[in-house]
């Protein structure tokens, strides 16, 4: 049987390529670039690379780009853009729970403030950190899905946690904005996302 998120990404490639939240993505590969001195040595992997937004703009910098991603109609939609963009990524369909230890429970996730979706009957257990509800999604065919979903949200101090026991050194967990990833934006609580950089 699939999860919730298989089936929430299955045929949802295009629909998700014009949500809100992908139109940051020059700022936020300008931000990775920064992070590694611009330095073209570097292999960069890609995990949950979705449609491919952030793999194909660092290919086109002169990267070499592994994307890796659960949903097959996700990673179909990457290859076709990066073919479109002339761009040679090696995009791998691959369960994250088997490569990662720390993504063991984390998820792909889509934005709940959506235009393309509702959430609703939320629920949110404070003892295990556990977000239930359903949540309804339109694909790309038109097709309305209501989808019961279950989220493991994590902390900062658990996230440092687990970097720690995998042997990071340096974490650092920062203010998310759209397309505006910046080391002087603090993390507050107003957050829908975070963002954690980590160096071992």
């Amino acid at each position: 049987m699939k999860q919730w998120y298989e089936e929430l990404f299955q045929n949802y490639a295009k629909k998700y390529d014009d949500e809100s939240f992908t139109n940051g993505t020059i700022g936020e590969v300008d931000f990775i670039e920064k992070e590694i001195g611009y330095d073209k040595s570097f292999r960069i992997l890609d995990i949950g690379c979705g449609t491919g937004r952030h793999s194909i703009e660092l290919a086109k910098r002169g990267y070499t780009v592994v994307g890796i991603d659960l949903s097959e109609s996700m990673l179909k939609r990457a290859k076709e853009k990066a073919t479109n963009e002339n761009v040679r990524i090696d995009f791998i369909q691959a369960e994250l729970n088997g490569l990662f230890p720390l993504f063991h429970s984390v998820k792909d996730f889509i934005n709940k403030n959506s235009s393309e979706g509702a959430s609703k009957e939320n629920t949110f257990d404070l003892m295990t950190f556990r977000d239930t509800s359903t949540y309804e999604v339109v694909n790309d065919f038109g097709n309305k899905k209501t989808l019961k979903c279950n989220e493991r949200y994590y902390v900062p101090s658990e996230i440092t946690w687990l970097l720690k026991s995998l042997g990071f050194r340096k974490i650092d967990i920062l203010g998310c904005p759209l397309g505006k990833w910046d080391r002087s934006i603090q993390l507050t609580t107003e957050d829908f996302e975070m963002l954690v950089v980590a160096e071992k």
